[in-house]
């Protein structure tokens, strides 16, 4: 296998851990080469420049060096200022980073899908719009691995939807006439497929029921291991509500 030297790749860090003495392995999702592993030799000491850098939200430009799954951070500098995402918007922040780490596969890239993660990203600064993002993330997600959503017409005979007529959302098949007979089935509005399509969403009922169809499509993929950022989250609203 032949070394591989990649220089100034837009990247974002999506998650990172200490690594022996003083480096750092992350995992970043960069827009030409998808989810790379790399280790950032000796930046946890006083005089490395990248520590404060390699975080997350932050938009960057990295090179790295090596050969197979694991490869090296030769140089890291910023490419624009670090998202203002604070609070309880963090966990959106982290969740749309874990739903990365999990769902795409390695060395994959989706130009398409880098472009949408940093609009959401910014999205994220503001609360008003942070349920209306990570929907449109989650439907681009979906969508980019191979499991695009139907949502404009029904899925056994093509008839286009209609906004007001409650539909039955057959999990990976699509939405079919109601019928409360098909209890796997989710009962949504057409209303919401179709926002969720135009990427409106500016309504309570439809981003209430985007919500519920996108955690039941996206939990097909994401198996029986529980998000950790959901866990995170929950527990957030306990303390809160104590």
């Amino acid at each position: 296998m032949s070394t591989s030297r990649v220089s100034l790749q837009a990247a974002y860090v999506l998650h990172y851990r200490p690594y022996r003495d003083t480096s750092v392995l992350l995992e970043v999702y960069t827009r030409d080469h998808g989810r790379v592993s790399l280790v950032a030799k000796g930046v946890r000491t006083a005089k490395s420049r990248m520590q404060g850098q390699l975080q997350p939200f932050r938009p960057l430009l990295i090179s790295w060096v090596g050969r197979g799954e694991l490869v090296t951070l030769t140089a890291c500098e910023s490419a624009g200022l670090a998202g203002r995402i604070e609070g309880r918007l963090l966990m959106s922040g982290f969740y749309v980073n874990e739903l990365l780490l999990r769902l795409l596969h390695r060395h994959d890239a989706h130009p398409a899908l880098f472009d949408i993660y940093a609009a959401t990203l910014l999205a994220l600064e503001d609360p008003a719009q942070e349920q209306r993002a990570l929907r449109i993330f989650e439907k681009h997600l979906l969508q980019e691995i191979g499991y695009a959503l139907v949502l404009d017409h029904q899925a056994d005979n093509g008839e286009a939807l209609t906004a007001e007529k409650i539909y039955s959302y057959q999990l990976q098949k699509g939405p079919l006439c109601y019928d409360e007979l098909r209890p796997e089935a989710i009962p949504i509005h057409g209303g919401s497929l179709l926002s969720l399509a135009s990427e409106e969403l500016h309504d309570s009922v439809s981003l209430r029921e985007a919500k519920h169809l996108m955690r039941a499509s996206l939990s097909i993929y994401l198996g029986d291991k529980p998000l950790q950022s959901r866990k995170l989250l929950n527990d957030l609203h306990k303390t809160q509500n104590r």
